[in-house]
């Protein structure tokens, strides 16, 4: 996926943080001039669509207020309290600018469906309402097309949130010349119906950016499909035999994902991390804004219990000196490298070129393995003969 300059994520946090103030404000500029706009046409114009669609606009600053506070918080850097970082200010204040949005509707609504059954209560509106819904149209969408543009540049699902939310208010002002032309059509109740439209609007709107924000909190993995690929592109990877404990979350719209990979117990310590640092790329590159990737490298499944796992190397090592007392050419070994394979372990002895006549490196082996002292966990051993000069 080709992303343009103008819409890749910014990594100074600094320039973020400024971007999104400055479009919030000139959001709530935007807002407050529009709210004044609305409300006295609307009651000049007997428009009770546009009066809501104007309190709609005056919540907006709310939710503006919010997403400033969400933005300087959510910028900083981590810090010894959160280690994290401070991202999840940003959803949480999305929540609640989610739950502002269905109070504001629910209140519209109930205001609406009285009139409705009311008649007496019904508003007449005159043709003043629509050029102040054509501005407020224009303005909005004007206003939402910056915001998004802000908000795919910063990674911001914030400010993408509240780019919505102007649209949002765009679209209710569309609502409200529609319930202007039934109403000058001679149909009273359009423009109560209008505003029942409107407040469905609003409030599914609020609904999603809440809901979506309360599955990010209690750490909703990604879509099924996403993880499906995920697990492909794990698995694509050279050296990775498979995988397992793949789980994903999201953190003020990055991706965050962490994953087991299994590879052969006998490579390197070396080459298993190169292989995690491959997988760590390829899902940095899939995802479209990605967080943290962690890949743990595992030799083998964990399904031994800590109790029946063989001992770690100093107790290994003890063991093996002791039951190859009697065997002279295993005090030269330079190193011994140790494979493990749940409860077992396969042991590398490194042995110096002139340690040994190469004739006798089978019958060296057999010795090793039949040591009379050997531990029970030794799955086998295999000499290398390695250079003279140490190996580092």
């Amino acid at each position: 996926m080709s992303t343009s300059y103008s819409d890749a994520p910014l990594t100074a946090a600094g320039n973020a943080r400024r971007l999104k103030t400055r479009v919030t404000l000139a959001g709530a500029a935007v807002n407050l001039l529009l709210a004044a706009l609305k409300v006295v046409v609307g009651v000049i114009g007997q428009s009770q669509a546009l009066v809501v669609d104007g309190v709609h606009s005056l919540s907006d600053l709310v939710s503006d207020a919010l997403v400033l506070f969400a933005a300087h918080s959510g910028s900083k850097e981590a810090d010894e309290d959160h280690p994290y970082g401070h991202a999840r200010f940003e959803t949480a204040a999305t929540v609640a600018i989610g739950v502002v949005l269905l109070m504001v509707a629910g209140g519209f609504a109930y205001d609406a469906v009285l009139r409705l059954t009311e008649p007496e209560r019904l508003w007449m509106p005159g043709w003043i309402v629509l050029p102040a819904a054509v501005v407020s149209v224009l303005a909005k969408e004007i206003v939402y097309q910056y915001t998004a543009r802000v908000g795919r540049r910063v990674g911001s699902r914030l400010i993408e949130a509240n780019a919505w939310h102007h649209r949002s208010d765009a679209l209710s002002s569309l609502v409200v010349i529609g319930g202007f032309a039934g109403t000058a059509a001679g149909f009273a109740w359009f423009d109560a119906v209008a505003a029942i439209i409107v407040a469905v609007m609003v409030g599914t709107m609020g609904w999603q950016f809440a809901w979506q924000s309360m599955q990010e909190l209690v750490d909703t993995g990604l879509d099924p499909d996403t993880v499906s690929e995920l697990g492909r592109i794990v698995d694509s990877v050279d050296g990775v035999r498979s995988h397992h404990n793949l789980r994903t979350r999201q953190m003020a719209g990055a991706a965050l994902a962490d994953v087991h990979i299994l590879v052969d117990p006998l490579v390197s310590v070396s080459e298993g991390h190169r292989i995690g640092e491959a997988v760590e790329h390829r899902l940095e590159q899939y995802l479209d804004r990605p967080g943290e990737v962690l890949v743990h490298v595992d030799a083998e499944r964990l399904d031994v219990t800590e109790e029946r796992r063989a001992p770690l190397r100093g107790r290994v090592l003890e063991d093996l000196r002791k039951a190859w007392a009697d065997i002279p050419e295993s005090h030269a070994a330079r190193r011994i490298i140790l494979h493990y394979h749940g409860d077992m372990v396969f042991a590398e002895m490194l042995l110096p070129v002139n340690a040994i006549d190469l004739a006798d490196l089978e019958g060296l082996r057999a010795r090793l393995e039949s040591a009379t002292d050997l531990p029970g966990y030794i799955s086998g051993v295999q000499v290398l003969l390695v250079p003279l000069e140490p190996v580092e």
